[in-house]
C-alpha cells in the first residue's frame, strides 16, 4: 500500500503540479479566445435554453437520447458531487482561501471548454441499428484523427474513463457517503456501501430511460436542498462576507499574508489544489460530460453546448462557492490541518445547526455522491460499449457495485490521490481531440450563428 501511494504521489506530482495546470486552463484560454468570449456572449442564451422550458413537459428519454433538461440534469449529477463538499474543504485545508480564486479562474474557462465538448459530442453522435444513441469523446477522437493513431487514442480514453470514473471515481463517492454517514450516525461505513450499491445496481439496471428519470428528479431537488442549508449558515455570518472575499483573492497570490491561515501554504499549492479539486468538481475539460450531452435532443448542437456551460456555472460558481463560504465563513479550517474533506464541511455547517449540521451533510453527500455514481456509471457504460459491446455491461454495473462496496471503507486520502491520478491522465486523449478539431468546432459555432440562431 505504501509503495501504490508513493507511485500515485510521484504521477499526480507531475500531472497535477505542472501538465495539467497549464493544459487545463491553456485549453480554457484558447477556445474562450476562438469563440470569442463565448461564456460571457452566450450565458444568457444558455440560461434561457436551461430554465426557460423548466416547466414545460419535455419528451422523456428513451433509446434515441434524452431531452436537453435531462441530458443536463444527468451531466450536473456527475459534476455536483463529493467534489463540492469534501473537494471544495479539502482544497482549502491544503492550499487556503486562495485555493477557491484559481477553482473560479479554471471554472471560468472550463465554460468555454464544455462548450466545445457538447459541440463535438453532437456532432459526432452515433445512432445503432436498434436506433440507440451514444456519443462521447471516442468518436470526436476519431473524427480527428483517421487511422491507426485516432483507433488507439479512442481506446486509451476509453480505459482510462472507465478506471477513473466508473471504478476509482464511484470508490470516492461512496467513501465520502460512508465517512459523512459514520461521522453522523455511527453507520459501519461497509454497511453503507452495501446499502449504496444495492440502490445503484437497481437504477443501472433500467437503462437510459431510469437514469434519466432520476437525475431530472434529484438534481433540483437535491440542490435546492443545500443552498437553502448553506445560505442560513452564510447569512448567520453576514457580517463577515467581505472577509471571505478578501481572503480568498489574498490567498490566491500571498498565502502567508492571512492570519491564522494554512501553514506552509504557497501560491502553488493553492493553484494545484484549486484548478484539481476544481476539474474534479465541474469536469470542464475532462471528457466525462459529453456522454450525456451528446444523447440530448437538440435541433443544433450549440444548443446543448449553452446549456453544458451553465452546467459547469451551477457545480462551481453556486454549489461549491457556497461550500468554500461555509468553511471560511465559520473559521473552521485549522492551522495544523486537522479535519480534512468531508469532516470539515461538517464543522462548518455544525457551528450554526449543532449535532444537525453533520446530520444535514450527511443527507447533502448522500444525494450528491449518489447522483454522481449514477453518472459515471452511465458515462462509463458508453465506453464500456465501445470497447467490448453491449454484453459487457452487466459485468461491468457489478463490478462498479463492487467498487462502491470497497470504496467505502478505504483510506481517504489514497483514494482521492488515485481518483486524481485517473482523472488527470483522461484529460489528455480528450484535449488532444478537442485541440485538433478547433476548426471544425469554430465551424459547426459559426454556423449556428449564421444560419440558425435568427431563425
Amino acid at each position: 500500500m505504501e509503495v501504490l501511494e508513493l507511485i500515485v504521489a510521484k504521477v499526480n506530482g507531475f500531472l497535477w503540479d505542472y501538465l495539467l495546470l497549464f493544459l487545463l486552463v491553456g485549453t480554457g484560454i484558447w477556445f474562450t479566445l476562438q469563440l470569442g468570449f463565448i461564456q460571457i456572449r452566450g450565458f444568457g442564451e444558455g440560461f434561457r435554453r436551461t430554465f426557460g422550458g423548466l416547466f414545460r413537459k419535455e419528451e422523456e428519454a428513451g433509446s434515441d437520447g434524452m431531452s436537453s433538461f435531462q441530458a443536463l440534469a444527468t451531466a450536473i449529477a456527475a459534476q455536483v458531487g463529493t467534489g463540492n463538499l469534501a473537494g471544495a474543504a479539502t482544497a482549502i485545508a491544503v492550499g487556503g482561501p486562495g485555493a477557491i480564486f484559481w477553482m473560479w479562474v479554471s471554472a471560468f474557462f472550463g465554460m468555454a471548454t464544455i462548450y466545445a465538448e457538447a459541440l463535438m459530442a453532437q456532432k459526432f453522435k452515433q445512432t445503432d441499428k436498434d436506433g440507440n444513441v451514444t456519443g462521447g469523446p471516442v468518436y470526436y477522437i476519431k473524427g480527428a484523427f483517421k487511422g491507426t493513431f485516432g483507433k488507439v487514442l479512442a481506446a486509451i480514453f476509453a480505459v482510462l474513463i472507465i478506471f477513473a470514473l466508473g471504478f476509482m471515481g464511484n470508490a470516492v463517492q461512496s467513501n465520502s457517503i460512508g465517512d459523512a454517514f459514520s461521522a453522523a450516525f455511527g453507520v459501519n461505513q461497509v454497511i453503507v456501501g452495501v446499502a449504496v450499491a444495492i440502490l445503484a445496481f437497481f437504477i443501472f439496471s433500467g437503462g437510459i430511460k431510469r437514469i434519466a428519470k432520476v437525475t431530472e428528479t434529484l438534481v433540483p431537488i437535491m440542490a435546492l436542498f443545500y443552498i437553502i442549508g448553506a445560505l442560513i449558515v452564510i447569512f448567520a455570518n453576514v457580517t463577515k462576507i467581505p472577509l471571505v472575499f478578501q481572503e480568498i483573492i489574498v490567498g490566491a497570490f500571498a498565502p502567508q499574508s492571512i492570519a491564522g491561515g494554512v501553514i506552509g501554504a504557497t501560491i502553488q499549492q493553492a493553484m494545484k489544489k484549486g484548478v484539481a479539486r476544481g476539474l474534479f468538481s465541474n469536469e470542464a475539460g475532462m471528457g466525462s460530460t459529453p456522454h450525456a450531452h451528446a444523447v440530448a435532443k437538440v435541433k443544433h448542437p450549440a444548443e446543448q453546448g449553452f446549456v453544458a456551460m451553465i452546467g459547469v456555472f451551477i457545480d462551481t460558481f453556486v454549489i461549491l462557492n457556497l461550500t468554500a463560504f461555509v468553511i471560511i465563513i465559520t473559521r473552521s479550517v485549522t492551522p495544523d490541518q486537522s479535519l480534512i474533506g468531508t469532516a470539515l464541511t461538517q464543522a462548518g455547517f455544525s457551528s450554526v445547526f449543532g449535532k444537525f449540521g453533520e446530520i444535514f451533510i450527511a443527507i447533502c453527500m448522500f444525494f450528491f455522491a449518489f447522483s454522481t455514481i449514477i453518472g459515471w456509471y452511465f458515462f462509463g457504460e458508453a465506453n464500456i460499449k465501445y470497447l467490448f459491446g453491449k454484453k459487457a455491461v452487466k459485468i461491468y454495473s457489478l463490478l462498479v457495485c463492487v467498487c462502491i462496496i470497497l470504496g467505502s471503507a478505504m483510506k481517504v486520502t489514497l483514494v482521492w490521490d488515485m481518483a486524481d491520478c485517473f482523472n488527470g491522465l483522461m484529460v489528455i486523449p480528450n484535449l488532444i481531440g478537442l485541440l485538433a478539431l478547433t476548426a471544425v468546432i469554430k465551424s459547426v459555432h459559426k454556423d449556428y450563428q449564421v444560419n440558425f440562431k435568427k431563425k
